[in-house]
């Protein structure tokens, strides 16, 4: 099954936790076992499975992208201007995979998934494959 979610995101770089999106498409297959595979299809964003307890992970996380790819370079040549979101999102993937255990994600307690945005404001979506 074949799950499409959209997003709208408000920042030029941003982590939006899609745990519970996933969660309800693995709810609304009846799925019991399996793998849950969550995909992003653009290429100045990313997928990740992150600590979800602490708001303080995500900003950290972010600010040291930053620091590692800041947005201007004085060597960066790629025409569009955004070379620092297509390093960020290879940095990240582009997508995790999740085992499906008796009809739950089988994630650690501080875990979530993120869709990480690196390019916005922009509308965005992902893919859940489940099987």
């Amino acid at each position: 099954m074949l799950y499409t979610e959209n997003l709208r995101t408000s920042r030029r770089d941003e982590m939006i936790d899609i745990t519970r999106q996933v969660h309800s498409a693995v709810q609304a297959s009846g799925i019991r076992g399996g793998i849950a595979l969550i995909y992003c299809p653009h290429t100045t964003a990313g997928i990740t499975i992150q600590e979800n307890a602490d708001p303080d992970v995500k900003r950290d996380v972010l600010m040291r992208l930053d620091e590692l790819y800041p947005w201007e370079h004085p060597k960066y040549r790629h025409a569009e201007g955004n070379t620092a979101s297509h390093l960020k999102a290879i940095t990240t993937g582009s997508s995790q995979t999740v085992i499906i255990h008796e009809g739950k994600l089988l994630l650690g307690r501080w875990q979530g998934i993120y869709f990480c945005e690196f390019d916005g404001p922009r509308t965005r979506e992902f893919h859940i494959k489940l099987q």
